[in-house]
């Protein structure tokens, strides 16, 4: 049984700190894209019906070194985490195969 999709948000503020944000996305209906603006700069997009995080540029400018390899890394962890769920699914189906047995006194169709 899959539990309920949802996504969250949290933001924490203490008096020594930087506020931080946490956005979780923990849902079927989560869309990911590149868009552009009219500049040509690119932003990546992560939403759902309840949430949007974009990601762009060093202030919303020109692409700097560091920006080229936030990218680099964004590309490899979503490498990683689609290889995983590959994994993880193909784990899954392969389990539901098996647990799939017949019932006494039927004959398979």
């Amino acid at each position: 049984m899959t539990p309920d999709a949802y996504t969250y948000l949290t933001i924490s503020i203490t008096s020594d700190e930087r506020p931080r944000v946490n956005v979780g996305f923990y849902t079927p209906g989560l869309r990911a894209d590149v868009r552009k603006l009219e500049s040509g700069r690119p932003y990546l997009v992560l939403e759902s019906d309840e949430a949007y995080v974009s990601i762009s540029t060093t202030g919303a400018g020109p692409a700097t070194a560091n920006d080229v390899e936030t990218a680099r890394r964004v590309f490899d962890a979503a490498a990683r985490y689609l290889a995983d769920c590959e994994r993880m699914h193909a784990n899954q189906s392969a389990d539901s195969d098996q647990l799939a047995l017949p019932v006494v006194g039927e004959t398979a169709a």
